[in-house]
Order: structure tokens, then C-alpha cells, then sequence
């Protein structure tokens, strides 16, 4: 792993580095002597900024989180058609599979790991999946009004079942190692709304 840009501040470095050293190791995969080796700071650095762990991750869960609000704001600005905001958000995520960028939903890893995470971790996760479960959810009602989509079922479950499929298709594409299966399972979980 390289050392960050020194351009930016510490404390975006350690975060960046969490992030990554979580989506290669999960929660438990990586300590602060781990991070402090990639950002070349001292591991009293990074206890100055965060005194533990589960501060650490907490906050960036919490940064993450609303950068994802952010993101669904620019999904709704850029279109006004609830099918074309999802296919953006499929589109961000296949261009982060694709390059390698961003290869999974950090939140979606540290859920699977949610029976052992501290209990300040499991709940920022928690109001993650919340947010893009109501995002989502108000996507699908708009579109039914729409009459873009044909729901099957309630927004809300129409929600939880497309969110399901892109972690599924994300996991899918990790398994074999081929960011387009994710890129099928999304298409999959689109047309089954086609009207």
C-alpha cells in the first residue's frame, strides 16, 4: 500500500487508510500500528485523533453516511426520473467496481460483520442502511406514481429487495473477480420494475 497524498490532513489520511485497510481485512483486519505504517504518522497520532477504534470507525461510518445523503441529493438534481436516479446510482457503483476505486459498499462489509462490532459501529451502520432504505423507498413510490415502475410490493420492501441485489451483485462481482456480474444483477433487479 502506498503513503497518502501529505497534501491533506491527518485526519482524512487515517480515515482514507481505515477505509481501505476495512474493505481488504473487515473490522478486525487492521490496527493503528497498521495505519500509522501506510500514513507515516505515529500510532499517539492517531490516538490524538481518535482515542480508540471504535471512534475511529464510528466516524467514518458517519462520514460515509453522509456522503451517501450528499450523493442521493446530486442523484436527484442530476434527474428528475426515479428510473434514471437508479440507474446512476447502479452506474456509480459499477464505475467503482470497474476501477477499483471504491470495490464495495463500506457499510454493507462492516454489516456482515454486525454481531461483533462494538455497539457505537452497529448503530451508525444501522442509520446508514436506514438512509438508503428511505431513499430508495421514496425512489420506487415516485416512480409507481409515475408510472415508471410496477411495484410488486410495498416501496419500503421494493427497497430492501433492489438494496439486497446491488450488495449481492457487489458480492458476487468480489467472489469471481468480474465487476460485470454486478453490473447483470443490477439490470436484473431494474427490469424486474418494468411496467
Amino acid at each position: 500500500m502506498v503513503a497518502m497524498n501529505a497534501s491533506s490532513s491527518t485526519v482524512d489520511d487515517i480515515l482514507a487508510c481505515a477505509r481501505s485497510l476495512i474493505a481488504d481485512a473487515g473490522y478486525n483486519g487492521f490496527s493503528y500500528a497498521d495505519i500509522a505504517d501506510v500514513v507515516g504518522i505515529r500510532k499517539a497520532s492517531i490516538h490524538h485523533h481518535f482515542p480508540s477504534k471504535v471512534d475511529l470507525v464510528r466516524t467514518l461510518v458517519e462520514r460515509y453516511r453522509e456522503d451517501a445523503r450528499a450523493g442521493f441529493d446530486a442523484l436527484e438534481r442530476t434527474a428528475s426520473d426515479p428510473r434514471q436516479q437508479l440507474l446512476n446510482y447502479v452506474a456509480y457503483w459499477e464505475r467503482c467496481l470497474a476501477e477499483a476505486s471504491t470495490p464495495f459498499c463500506i457499510c454493507a462489509l462492516l454489516a456482515s460483520e454486525l454481531p461483533a462490532l462494538p455497539p457505537e459501529v452497529a448503530a451508525e451502520i444501522r442509520l446508514h442502511f436506514e438512509a438508503l432504505s428511505k431513499w430508495l423507498s421514496q425512489a420506487f413510490a415516485r416512480g409507481e406514481i409515475q408510472g415508471i415502475f410496477r411495484l410488486r410490493s410495498t416501496p419500503d420492501n421494493e427497497a430492501e429487495a433492489f438494496m439486497a441485489a446491488v450488495h449481492g451483485g457487489m458480492l458476487s462481482a468480489r467472489v469471481h473477480e468480474n465487476p460485470k456480474l454486478f453490473t447483470a444483477v443490477a439490470a436484473s433487479a431494474l427490469a424486474h420494475l418494468a411496467p
